[in-house]
């Protein structure tokens, strides 16, 4: 939040990765895009290249299910629309010597995630697995993203930055779960592998009404929920023309890491 500090930590820096958020969502949309414009000044400064972590969120329903990465940006959401503005002000950032590159992609999970829907809602971290909830229904595809794999996709784009137009745009494929279950059920069995027999059930969906306006983190849960009742599908064949492959760790290895770093598996 101090644009002296960012811009003196910046020197001498030929990329920057903006992956800061306020923690749990607090006074979110009072800091988010001051935080990008102190990157944003550093960039300048430097001539360097901003690198940001995307979502769908830019996104509404009328450009789904496959969304392109010229798709127009009609926002469902408070954070949607900050985050269109966001990359509006990476782009004009381009007009005065920085550049920028955004990797969008479906819901991120790791072993180290931070905030995230499988960590705050699928299961409980540091706890055995006894029960997993199920945001979505059945037959609903839905994206998932390993961190790992974002950040080696980043790594790779970062070395070919010279080559790439100074507002650069990638979707990636991910794991895309083409009915919707997947996660649940590889979560399910990875525990069965590890001697527990979780019980799958519907998120319930209702508790976050009535809590919505006590716990703001539920209240930003909530105003998700649209990403989870229509399939949702990043379409990654930009990023794999210029790649050649997409970073991908197997499912159930990615799982597996996920929930042994959340403490959920020895």
């Amino acid at each position: 939040m101090h644009r002296e500090d960012i811009i003196q930590a910046a020197q001498g820096c030929q990329v920057i990765v903006h992956a800061v958020n306020p923690p749990g969502y607090r006074h979110w949309a009072q800091r988010v895009l001051p935080m990008m414009d102190n990157t944003i000044a550093a960039a300048i400064a430097e001539k360097a290249t901003i690198i940001l972590p995307g979502t769908v969120y830019n996104y509404g329903p009328d450009v789904f299910p496959l969304v392109a990465e010229e798709a127009p940006q009609h926002p469902h959401t408070r954070k949607g629309q900050i985050r269109v503005q966001m990359e509006q002000r990476l782009r004009k950032a381009t007009l005065s010597g920085a550049r920028a590159i955004i990797v969008r992609a479906g819901d991120f999970f790791g072993p180290q995630a931070g905030n995230n829907w499988l960590s705050q809602a699928l299961v409980k971290p540091a706890r055995p697995l006894k029960k997993i909830l199920q945001p979505g229904k059945a037959g609903i595809g839905h994206q998932w993203a390993y961190l790992p794999d974002v950040a080696h996709t980043m790594a790779a784009l970062i070395e070919r930055r010279d080559t790439l137009e100074p507002f650069a745009r990638f979707h990636m494929q991910g794991h895309w779960d083409a009915d919707g279950t997947r996660m649940t059920s590889t979560i399910s069995h990875i525990a069965r592998q590890h001697g527990m027999n979780p019980t799958i059930s519907a998120f319930p969906w209702w508790l976050t009404a009535v809590l919505s306006p006590l716990v703001p983190t539920l209240r930003e849960l909530r105003e998700m929920r649209y990403l989870w009742t229509q399939p949702v599908h990043l379409d990654g064949r930009r990023l794999q023309e210029m790649l050649g492959t997409e970073p991908h760790t197997p499912w159930d290895e990615a799982v597996t890491a996920t929930l042994r770093g959340m403490g959920c598996i020895e």
